[in-house]
């Protein structure tokens, strides 16, 4: 399939600037409005602004969690907790805020302290930052970004060791190994998936650096819908990107798959997701330090040109298994291919 590389170029070249007119959220109105009339009440509307979550919010706990049948104002300093005076819930469980308040008690801070229910039997109360700790919110989405978060470097060494597994043995097999801009294929697809894992995680960088409430909104509260008007530009931008990455993803295994020999196309699959793996640890790291967009342009710039020079032959020759731009004499090995 045919790229018009140039308008491509000027696309991919013109993303950054967009991002720049990003904006936040615009806050959610919780549908019980009421303001602090009492010691330890909570206004909705700004509880909800600053915390992301409010009464009715579901819940998954990710670890143990002991809560306390007592609210906080209710105890002493010196009173000691019983077994009896508190539940544990296991790991698993899903639970629902069913009161907020907070414990002036204390003079350096306000405690912020959440009733959680998973039943009519089993409620109690818990500290908020306990609860953020043990839980994450009720959405295979927010639990995927968690779990994910949580095992980045997991995955980037378990990517590096299948490569150099794969490389090991390609090269014992053949002396000779396909990597995405160097020895690629004859498809764009995986430079472009390569160039959109690298906007991803730029536009994933920026919300981090310049507006990470926009992130911690979209974690309590994510959709996979680009086009919906609440959420703002960036977010749209960073959702249409994982789209475009999961989208282009299966045109590469599409593409692999066509090719002959099935150790290469495992090999070349390992490599890409390697290359791919360290595209975003290193734009989600030098973007917060700025001169990751720069570095973002020249990558582009160079993965583009890789591709013009390179990418564009179907032939391969015989002996060394280059790139060639016709049949006949190779211009790397000089072997004669008809």
């Amino acid at each position: 399939m045919k790229f018009r590389t140039p308008l491509l170029s000027l696309f991919l070249l013109l993303l950054p600037i967009w991002w720049l007119s990003s904006c936040y959220y615009s806050t959610p109105r919780p549908s019980d409005r009421w303001s602090p009339t009492a010691e330890g009440q909570v206004d909705s509307l700004d509880f909800y602004a600053r915390h992301h979550y409010w009464i009715g919010f579901n819940f998954e706990l990710t670890d143990s969690l002991s809560i306390s049948l007592l609210p906080p104002q209710q105890g002493r300093e010196d009173y000691v907790m019983l077994p009896t005076d508190s539940i544990v819930l296991k790991a698993g469980q899903k639970v629902v805020v069913a009161q907020v308040m907070f414990d002036n008690s204390h003079e350096n801070s306000d405690s912020v302290w959440v009733k959680i229910a998973r039943d009519q039997l089993a409620q109690g109360w818990v500290s908020e930052e306990m609860l953020v700790s043990h839980a994450v919110p009720d959405d295979p989405i927010s639990q995927f970004i968690h779990n994910f978060s949580d095992s980045r470097t997991l995955f980037v060494l378990t990517a590096a060791g299948l490569c150099i597994l794969f490389i090991l043995i390609q090269t014992v097999r053949h002396g000779h190994i396909r990597i995405v801009h160097f020895r690629d294929i004859p498809s764009f697809y995986p430079t472009l998936l390569c160039l959109c894992v690298s906007g991803a995680a730029t536009i994933y960088g920026s919300m981090q650096r310049f507006v990470p409430e926009t992130w911690v909104e979209f974690y309590y509260h994510p959709t996979l819908n680009p086009f919906n008007p609440d959420i703002p530009l960036i977010l749209a931008l960073f959702i249409c990107s994982v789209w475009t990455m999961l989208i282009v993803g299966i045109a590469v295994i599409d593409e692999i798959r066509r090719l002959p020999d099935l150790g290469d196309n495992l090999t070349y699959l390992a490599t890409l997701g390697g290359v791919c793996m360290v595209l975003y640890l290193v734009f989600t790291m030098t973007v917060p330090l700025i001169f990751g967009y720069v570095l973002l342009v020249v990558y582009w710039f160079f993965a583009i040109r890789r591709y013009i020079l390179h990418g564009p032959s179907h032939l391969f020759c015989g002996v060394c298994h280059e790139s060639i731009p016709h049949k006949g004499r190779c211009p790397h090995c000089g072997a004669w291919n008809e």
